[in-house]
């Protein structure tokens, strides 16, 4: 093999290896809906976030209303009402009352489990340049450079959401798990699994697009 293409196939095989690392995405597991439920889709729904943190609240909450938004969904997300703090039982019911909500997305983390991963090595071949004294000009040559491997770890969040509707009684109709990796941004997970849920929404008919 000619000594560039050597080169060529050892730097794409990194940005290969790259590509692989910085692309996992959250993913949805256990999901479950109510195969009884056959009423018209949710118009109004109330987000909630049960964080502690108020500025982590307030983004998987709007993460969560904004792509309900997008469907024509009129979505509100809880820290609108509850700034402070996040509203208990009777204050949900109250708010659902007098707002007319006819259904409920809520998150909330359970756990977060640390991965690790073996990375194996690689060999690249990389141009050098030596001067020639007698030529009195630069020769290039390719120098095979050993990358060892090496074992790399991250965290996995699980979280769990549920969409309940309350229109006559309140019921579970739609839950799942995410598996979140850990990203240098916050908001970049949220909108992620935000972009998992709503498709599984419209799919089960609890939401219908308005687009």
């Amino acid at each position: 093999m000619k000594p560039y293409m050597k080169f060529v196939l050892a730097a794409a095989f990194c940005c290969l290896m790259i590509s692989i690392e910085s692309c996992s995405s959250s993913n949805l597991v256990d999901v479950w809906n109510d195969p009884t439920y056959h009423e018209s889709p949710l118009q109004k729904v109330f987000v909630i976030a049960i964080r502690r943190d108020p500025v982590q609240r307030r983004i998987w909450e709007d993460a969560f209303a904004a792509e309900l938004s997008e469907h024509g969904v009129n979505a509100m997300s809880s820290y609108h009402l509850f700034a402070d703090a996040l509203p208990d039982t009777n204050q949900i019911i109250q708010t659902i009352r007098e707002k007319g909500f006819d259904g409920i997305l809520m998150v909330r983390h359970i756990s977060a489990e640390t991965k690790t991963h073996y990375v194996p090595g690689y060999t690249s071949s990389e141009p050098i340049q030596r001067y020639n004294v007698f030529r009195k000009e630069y020769d290039s040559y390719f120098l095979d450079v050993q990358h060892p491997g090496y074992v790399d770890s991250s965290v996995v969040h699980r979280r769990a959401i549920d969409v309940w509707v309350v229109r006559n009684d309140e019921r579970m109709i739609w839950s799942a798990t995410s598996n979140s990796p850990d990203r240098s941004t916050v908001k970049a997970v949220q909108e992620d699994i935000a972009g998992l849920v709503i498709p599984e929404l419209l799919q089960n008919n609890i939401i219908k697009s308005g687009k």
